[in-house]
Order: C-alpha cells, then structure tokens, then sequence
C-alpha cells in the first residue's frame, strides 16, 4: 500500500504531459523538427502498408491517433509511436489464411490485434513487468532485425519489377519471382529505379534531406503528366478526411481469440522491447527519467487509438525517433506537429496520391528492408562475442525461412539460453592478500589468500545451473592443497541471489570440507542472500559465527585463531 501511494505522490500511476514537461529547448525547433518527420515518415508508413496488407491510408492514420495518445501518456520525451515494419511483418504473418489482404475482414482483424496488444501491454503495467524488455538481447533484436529487412526487401522485389506478388513465404516468393521474370514491367522498373536513384542520392548530399518524400511527389508530378495510370500499376483513389472513430465489425469467437493470441504477443514482445531499447538509449543520452512500466501506459493507449481510428499495431520507432533527433527535437512537440500536418494531407490532399504508382512504394519498403540488414551489428557480434554471433545468425535465417511470428518466440528463447549461459558458465576467482591489498586470481592456479586460508569469490548469483561449478571448484582446492588448507572463505559480494539448488550445494560442501579439517565461512553477503541463507538453516549448521560484514573482518578473525608457531610463519 505504501509503494502504491508513493507511486501516485511522484505522479508515476497517471502520467500525463512526460513527454513534454519540463520544457527544454525552442518550440519553434521542436515543430521545424516535425515538419522534418512528417516528410519522411509519410511516405514510409504508406510503404509500411504493402508489409501489412492493409489500405495506403492506414498507414497515414497511425500518425494521428496513436501518435497523439503516447505523446501525452507515454514516459519519453523523444520515441515516436507509430506503424512499424517488425510488427507489420508480424500482423500479415498472423492474419495470413484468416482472412484476403486488404479487405475489410483483414482490416477489421487488423484492429482486434492492435487491442489484445494493447491487453498484453496494460497486463505487463499491472504486474509491472516492463523488466521483460531486458530479456530480448540486443544481439537476438539484431538477428530479428535483420531476418526482418532481408523478408521484407525480398518480398518488394516482385512489385518493383511490375509483377503479381506469388508464393506463401520467402521461399514461395522468390520460387514464384523466378517463374515470372519473363513479365518484368520495364516501365516500373524504371520508376523504381529512379526512385532508389533519389533516395540514395539525397542521403548522400544530407541525411536530413527528404529523399523518399521528394520521389513520391516527383513520381505523382510524372504520373499525372505522362499518364503512368494507363502503363503501370498505381495506387488508385484514397479516401480523404479524417478517419471514423469506432471499433470495425469483425465476427469474433474464442476459436479465433485462440488463433490470434500467439501474433498479440508476439507483436507485444517487440513493442516492449524496440520501444523500451529506444526510450532507454535517448533518456540516458540526454540525462533524462525513463520508467518502462509508465511507458507502457502509453504504448497500450496507442495501440486502443490505432484500433479504433482504422488502422493497424503501432510501436516505438527508432528510424523516426532518429529522425527527429537529427533535426533538433527535444519533446513530443514535434510528434504532435507531425500529426496537424498529416491532417493536413488527409483533409486535402488524397487525390494526388491516386497517381502514386505502385512501384513507389515498393521501391520506398525495398530500402527500408535493406536499411534494417544490420551488417556492420552482425560484424560487431562475430568480433566480440562469436557465440552470439551464431545466435543472431540462427534468428535471422529463422525469419527468412520460417516466419516472422515463430521467429519472435524462437529469439525470446534464445535471449533466455543467451542469459542461462552466462551465469552458467561463470567465471570465478580467488583473492590473494599482500602488502599493497587483496589481488584477483583464475581459480586453477589454486592460491592461497595466506598460508592456510583459500578465498573464491563467485561471481554471479548462485541458482540451480551454475551451483555444480561451485561444488566441483571448492572440491577441487580443497583437495591436497599445499599447505594444508584450515579455512575456506566463499567470498560473496557478487551475489544477490541464492536458490533452494544452490543451498543444499553449500550445506553439502560444508559437511565435504569439515570431514577434511577445513572450516566454511562467508564474507561480504548482502542482506537479501544472507536473508535467503539463514531461511534455509545454514548458520545453524556452520554456525552463526562463519559470517563476516568484510575481507578484513574475516582475516582478522582467522590470524586470531592461529597458532603462535603458525602465526610465526
């Protein structure tokens, strides 16, 4: 009750206006800065659509709601919410068989797991288990990413050269390519071309230049003078206004709440861990207070308005949160511009983009694929961790060749092998003492900190998979040890944690070393794992007087227990 009352005095259980108090820096820049996202991010999330099997304007309609909804209830001040290509990726994966791309069914499903995302994300609030978004590592976010980029890239090919999209999967795709690359449309090709020409062209001359939306409106200027309707495939017409607020009519049971569950969570799990990565980077980088579990608030509301203004999940998006960064945003500010400009386009707009041929977009969805292929992070990994490395590998070539919704299982249970192994494969050490201190040495030279004394400190908390490593380390120095060994000190300032497993470990290596003369004592426990031991019984076994606050409370416990002729030596 206390933590609950001291929660709603810090103004953490409702948080309103996070992103925007205490101001810092120039409203001006902030809305220069949304101008900026508005120009790119429009004609991205037009392309984000193509992944999700939804209408263009939907992609448009999750920079409104949603987007306004995190600005005043989410916890950062620099993550922008909106459609996202991980979880659109998701969504078409999950509805796939349920329903036609880009029907009313598709769309009214679409909302639905926008909602029990939104579910998963205020049941992770309740129990405020934010926390979990550490448990995606970064090195298996990478691999997912990047089998992520590699689908989607594959997946717009097909579009760019004018040809029907074939094939279940991304081997269906590329089968159902190859068949048809006699069709290929030289004219859309030639767009897309041009299209990928101005892109990475314009990013050459500056990142801050607007090159996807300046082909899109140089391909709608073309599309209308030439007439490109009547040669290539477009867009066709879109409807303007402002979307309907409402739930769309979808016929639901729990046989279908079932089939939906899993894609719901899957797209939780990437929202909670892209948008809390996202958020932590920027709110360290600027000194800022970031708390997962508010963000969560945010984050559900936003994935409720997507819902309910016709439009698909929305996510924390680190492209775009760069975007505004680069161009000088401090605050949500700049998202909320954002949003009054892409009202803007939806109130007068829309009849333009009918001539936006399809190849366009394909192109624009293309690049971003590409620009998701992490190369240079997979480099990194392989360089510093090898083992990892093979992680993210396994991951990426699991979205390419299984799917992207296995996949997110698939990564989670690879992040927990990733974590399991690490506190497995512990790497201990023993201390030794002379006159300038205490010194850490490998465990296989086998020191003693003086004659008779041997210190190991182990360096993770002790739990069931790594206790045998403790038992077969003691063992090993506590056998024919040169002098003889009278004290054993467990040195434990590294841990904080202590299960059922590794006590019984502990209550057997105490009875193992009192049958050779040698005493167990403790030092440095903190009071959780010393709470932890003395509920399982072990200071009534090694006695009470086996614990020390220190180091130095311990040695000086054992020079005082040693006989003169010993101390002599």
């Amino acid at each position: 009750m206390k933590e609950i009352m001291a929660e709603k005095k810090s103004g953490i259980a409702f948080p309103l206006f996070q992103g925007f108090l205490p101001w810092k820096g120039s409203v001006v820049t902030d809305m220069v800065a949304g101008a900026t996202l508005a120009a790119l991010a429009i004609p991205e999330v037009m392309g984000y659509t193509k992944i999700s099997g939804t209408p263009v304007i939907t992609g448009l309609y999750t920079l409104l709601v949603p987007m306004i909804l995190y600005a005043f209830f989410g916890s950062s001040r620099h993550l922008v919410v909106a459609a996202d290509s991980a979880t659109a990726a998701i969504l078409a994966a999950g509805l796939t068989g349920l329903a036609a791309r880009n029907s009313d069914q598709w769309l009214a499903l679409a909302g639905l797991l926008a909602l029990m995302a939104a579910a998963f994300l205020f049941l992770a609030r309740l129990t405020r288990l934010g926390f979990l978004a550490n448990f995606l590592s970064r090195t298996v976010l990478i691999g997912f990413l990047t089998g992520v980029g590699i689908q989607v890239a594959l997946g717009e090919v097909s579009g760019m050269l004018g040809l029907p999209s074939g094939g279940s999967g991304t081997l269906g795709h590329l089968e159902a390519l190859v068949g048809q690359i006699g069709q290929t449309s030289w004219p859309a090709l030639g767009i897309a071309a041009g299209v990928l020409v101005v892109i990475l062209g314009s990013h050459r001359i500056s990142k801050k230049l607007p090159g996807a939306m300046i082909a899109v409106i140089g391909s709608l200027v073309a599309s209308w003078i030439f007439d490109w309707p009547h040669h290539v495939s477009v867009i066709g017409s879109i409807p303007s206004g402002l979307p309907r607020l409402g739930m769309a009519e979808v016929s639901w049971n729990w046989s279908l709440i079932q089939q939906l569950v899993p894609t719901a969570f899957a797209m939780f799990v990437v929202i909670l861990a892209q948008s809390a990565a996202t958020s932590r980077a920027y709110s360290a980088r600027y000194n800022e207070r970031f708390d997962e579990n508010v963000d969560l608030v945010g984050l559900g509301l936003a994935n409720i308005g997507a819902a309910l203004s016709g439009t698909f999940v929305v996510n924390g998006s680190p492209t775009k949160t760069q975007m505004v960064e680069s161009a000088g945003g401090t605050s949500q500010v700049a998202q909320l511009t954002t949003t009054v400009l892409v009202a803007c386009v939806l109130l007068f707009l829309t009849g333009p983009l009918a001539f936006l041929p399809t190849a366009v977009l394909s192109a624009v969805v293309f690049l971003i694929g590409v620009q998701l292929v992490d190369v240079r992070g997979m480099k990194r990994i392989f360089v510093e961790r090898p083992y990892e490395f093979w992680v993210a590998l396994i991951v990426a070539a699991s979205v390419v060749f299984w799917g992207v919704e296995p996949s997110i299982l698939l990564a989670i249970a690879l992040s927990l092998v990733v974590h399991t192994r690490h506190g497995y494969l512990v790497t201990n050490r023993l201390l030794i003492l002379d006159e300038k201190g205490w010194h850490l040495r490998p465990v296989k030279t086998a020191q003693q900190a003086v004659p008779g004394l041997i210190v190991y400190r182990f360096m993770h908390n002790l739990y069931y998979a790594n206790a045998h490593v403790l038992g077969q380390e003691i063992e090993a120095l506590s056998t024919g040890a040169s002098p003889a060994v009278s004290w054993l000190c467990i040195d434990m300032v590294a841990v904080n944690d202590v299960d059922f497993t590794a006590t019984e470990t502990l209550r057997s290596l105490h009875g193992s070393l009192e049958e050779k003369g040698i005493r167990l004592v403790f030092a440095g426990l903190a009071e959780e794992p010393q709470a932890e031991l003395e509920r399982s019984g072990l200071p009534d076994l090694v006695g009470s007087d086996a614990f020390f606050p220190t180091l130095e409370a311990m040695m000086e416990s054992f020079q005082s227990q040693k006989s003169p002729a010993e101390a002599e030596r």
